[in-house]
């Protein structure tokens, strides 16, 4: 079953228009089936051609811009996928966009790390990004009835919303800890400083164990037993391969507010828990508003994404542990959430209400999240 992309639409709206389209995001998050999906509505315009293939890579790298056209075609609309396995993907982009302006090109790439650090010199000016994440709740509506979306709830949050577990619940856990052994790591392994899987695995177990929490990078290498700048870099590797992401606290007005650790998130749920082996029901976990946490946020992430919304997003925190689990910044304005898995047991903290009388605070509970992800 094709459940359409939100960003489909987005996208759409800006083919031939002088720009490059450059989609990110993990492998099996559904790239491939967004830009054919594209390439339908275009069927006698488009060329595809997908980079992991060698010969398609040795076709695109150190060529002239006769030669690169010569290998495309005469098609208006070019999709190169994982385009970031193309040596210096950057400068053959360039020399396309520079030689054919009337040339639509669409690239996607897995990693951030690799593509982004091979185009931006070249391509400034000369390109949109769009960010394709595991399906969103509001994706998922399209199929689902509110009351299905509710009664699926407790599983999305442990099995997470990669399309291959989303639309498939044979088998389920072993199909998930298939996705997180075989796809979540294959870029980051690539990169050329990560030698040690188990290494990787042990820093991700740790922070999956923490989420909710404030990360301090040092207590990280003393676990794992490797050093702080080294733990800095991995993290940062992980979030540009979108498996994990960071909110950094919200300090503006008052001295006894955080102003150095930061939470750590995992863009799905599902990765989370395979990560640490545990695919209990709710019933059976210690971590329930953890999970809820992460949930709520990473589908907060995605509907932002999805209908272009620009914000910028903080926890808050008091060295007397009065806190906010998350807050959105946009126009000079805070809006707050916390999110507890049950109704009752949240109070607003008035010291935040007090030093920042414009902002609000909601409690997002299983059963109002829709107002916060629908």
């Amino acid at each position: 079953m094709n459940i359409k992309r939100q960003i489909q639409k987005n996208i759409e709206q800006n083919l031939f228009k002088g720009k490059i389209i450059i989609i990110y995001g993990a492998r099996q998050v559904g790239k491939t089936t967004l830009v054919k999906e594209i390439q339908k509505k275009y069927f006698a315009k488009a060329n595809y051609f997908n980079c992991d293939e060698i010969d398609i890579r040795d076709a695109l790298t150190d060529k002239t811009s006769t030669e690169i056209k010569a290998f495309l075609g005469h098609k208006k609309l070019i999709i190169l996928d994982e385009a970031q396995r193309v040596k210096n993907i950057g400068l053959t982009l360039k020399l396309i966009i520079d030689n054919f302006p009337d040339l639509q090109i669409i690239a996607t790439g897995s990693s951030s790390f690799d593509l982004s650090n091979k185009i931006v010199e070249p391509l400034t000016g000369r390109k949109i990004e769009y960010y394709l994440y595991p399906f969103s709740l509001g994706e998922l509506r399209s199929i689902y009835s509110a009351i299905e979306t509710d009664r699926l709830l407790e599983t999305r949050m442990i099995f997470g919303m990669y399309p291959e577990i989303a639309q498939n619940q044979d088998n389920i856990a072993q199909n998930l800890k298939s996705v997180a052994r075989s796809y979540a790591y294959k870029d980051v392994l690539q990169y050329q400083n990560i030698k040690n899987p188990e290494i990787l695995e042990k820093l991700l177990q740790a922070i999956a164990l923490q989420i909710g929490n404030e990360v301090s990078y040092n207590e990280l290498s003393n676990i794992i037993g490797i050093d702080k700048n080294t733990v800095s870099n991995y993290i940062s590797i992980l979030e540009k391969s979108f498996i994990i992401f960071r909110l950094n606290p919200f300090s503006r007005n008052l001295r006894n507010e955080l102003k150095k650790l930061r939470k750590i998130y995992f863009y799905d749920n599902g990765i989370r828990n395979a990560l640490i082996n545990n695919l209990n029901p709710l019933n059976l976990r210690q971590d329930v508003g953890a999970l809820w946490e992460n949930f709520m946020i990473s589908e907060r992430l995605k509907y932002n994404n999805n209908y272009n919304i620009d914000q910028n997003i903080y926890f808050w925190r008091t060295k007397q542990k009065q806190e906010i689990d998350y807050l959105e910044e946009r126009g000079g304005k805070l809006q707050g959430f916390e999110f507890k898995w049950n109704k009752g047991g949240f109070k607003k903290p008035k010291i935040f209400l007090s030093a920042y009388p414009e902002s609000s605070i909601e409690l997002v509970n299983r059963e109002n999240y829709k107002n916060f992800v629908l």
